[in-house]
């Protein structure tokens, strides 16, 4: 590895057009939002049920248990596995200097992968999902989804392997992850399932639910940011040592981290321990990963007032930070007797997956659009209120919960009846309500200015008027 950026790699006379299916990244840009939509849509219904405002209570298929799964799944499979999937195929030729293996490879990739989001949705609303946290795809879908993991790694894996000279630090997360991923899925969809039961079930159950957080989203999330922070800044990443650190570090402990979400339970307590030390030592790992970005800002913040992309970035990384914080805490035998099956955890799912990673993907895709659609976003308004009412409604739903799981905890540990607990949480759910509210009204600004912008590429030839570099104004130039 070396601190090589993509603006150094790009010097070579390397049309980038001719390495990158551009019409794949907008398609799995489109279904991720699409993916969304569902996500919010599920999270809408749980929350008005818990408040009582549920319009359709009494329907089987809009029940909140099967859409509190979809609203998981859509969000996990669907949006952030197809943000990564298109934000890779920007990425990776553009590293490499290599195209994928097969681009007709990639498009079967894309209808598969579709097909088993929808599948998963349908199988779901059916009753057939599997007894599985976060793996929750039906038994006839896993082998689908299992070989699906396999043609992708295959076939961003060879570009990587063709590349000449040292790689790119982003280019060993992403091997890393191709790995990691298949093996993770593998894991937790076909052994709790078929080979081990009770206790080593839950076990593998709780590596599942973690590794797929850790060996999935955070290395792709963390490659990608490594590839598009420089390249916003227009310098190199701060510390190259810093990044080495970084990698192998989540590399060592990450995959011992998932016994976690167990504690206080009949497995035995010397994986419990080591799972609390391996989580408080990924804590320092990730707190070197965010000096080293925020080292690179240094000098550069002003770019976070005019640069929006990098404003998703960097308040995503703020999160992270927030994140790491709290489950340092939460993973305490001591504090797990008062936050275990509260809300606090459901704040602190939604903190990570959407308060950090939802955050940079709407950066990549802030960023990307310009080029794919190409044309200038339709009105930087609308991009600064789809910043701004979904950061600030994810932070106050994550705060929320938080608070509400405090709150829950203490009615338990006191001993109180369970309905002192409900009844307790009703001024903290209908802030949720109103923070959802909030953050599905930043993707529909989102959206508008999306189909907008799309509406006026179709009416104008901008392809031969603007070169491939300066599409949208200062803010979103490479």
């Amino acid at each position: 590895m070396n601190s090589t950026t993509s603006h150094e790699l790009a010097a070579e006379p390397i049309d980038p057009t001719e390495l990158v299916e551009e019409r794949l990244v907008l398609w799995y840009f489109l279904a991720a939002i699409v993916s969304i939509s569902i996500s919010l849509l599920g999270g809408l219904l749980m929350s008005m049920q818990l408040i009582h405002w549920n319009p359709h209570d009494g329907v089987e298929y809009l029940s909140p248990g099967r859409w509190r799964m979809i609203h998981t799944n859509a969000i996990a499979y669907g949006f952030i596995a197809n943000s990564f999937l298109g934000a890779l195929h920007w990425a990776i030729p553009r590293l490499t200097l290599k195209k994928v293996l097969c681009r007709r490879l990639s498009y079967f990739i894309f209808a598969a992968w579709q097909v088993v989001v929808l599948s998963t949705v349908a199988g779901i609303l059916m009753g057939h999902a599997q007894g599985v946290e976060w793996g929750e795809t039906p038994v006839w879908i896993d082998p689908l989804a299992q070989v699906g993991l396999f043609l992708v790694a295959i076939n961003f894996l060879t570009p990587i392997i063709r590349a000449k000279g040292p790689l790119y630090v982003s280019l060993w997360y992403f091997m890393a992850a191709f790995v990691w991923t298949f093996l993770t899925y593998a894991m937790g969809n076909f052994m709790p399932q078929y080979y081990v039961s009770g206790t080593s079930a839950g076990a593998i159950t709780g590596l599942f639910i973690h590794d797929l957080v850790g060996l999935f989203v955070t290395p792709l999330a963390w490659g990608l940011m490594y590839y598009f922070v420089p390249i916003l800044l227009q310098k190199p990443i701060w510390s190259h040592g810093l990044s080495l650190v970084g990698f192998w570090g989540l590399a060592f402990f990450y995959p011992l981290n998932g016994i976690h979400h167990f504690l206080l339970s009949p497995i035995p307590m010397f994986l419990q321990y080591s799972a609390i030390v391996a989580t408080v030592a990924v804590e320092f790992v990730v707190l070197t990963v965010i000096i080293n970005f925020f080292g690179t800002l240094w000098g550069s913040s002003r770019a976070l007032v005019t640069n929006i992309p990098l404003r998703w970035f960097y308040t995503g990384m703020v999160c992270y930070f927030l994140t790491c914080l709290q489950c340092s805490m939460q993973v305490t035998i001591s504090f797990q007797k008062v936050i275990h099956f509260s809300d606090w955890v459901v704040g602190h799912a939604h903190l990570v997956m959407f308060g950090v990673f939802g955050l940079w993907f709407f950066g990549m895709m802030t960023y990307l659009f310009p080029r794919l659609l190409r044309h200038p976003w339709y009105s930087r308004n609308l991009c600064e209120w789809h910043y701004w009412l979904t950061a600030v409604g994810i932070f106050v739903m994550a705060s929320d919960l938080i608070l509400a799981g405090l709150f829950q905890g203490y009615y338990w540990v006191s001993l109180q009846p369970w309905d002192a607990s409900v009844n307790g949480s009703q001024p903290f759910w209908i802030v949720r309500f109103v923070a959802g509210v909030a953050i599905i009204s930043g993707q529909i600004c989102f959206f508008v200015n999306l189909w907008k912008t799309w509406r006026l590429a179709r009416a104008s030839d901008v392809e031969s008027l603007l070169p491939n570099t300066t599409y949208g104004p200062a803010w979103t130039a490479e």
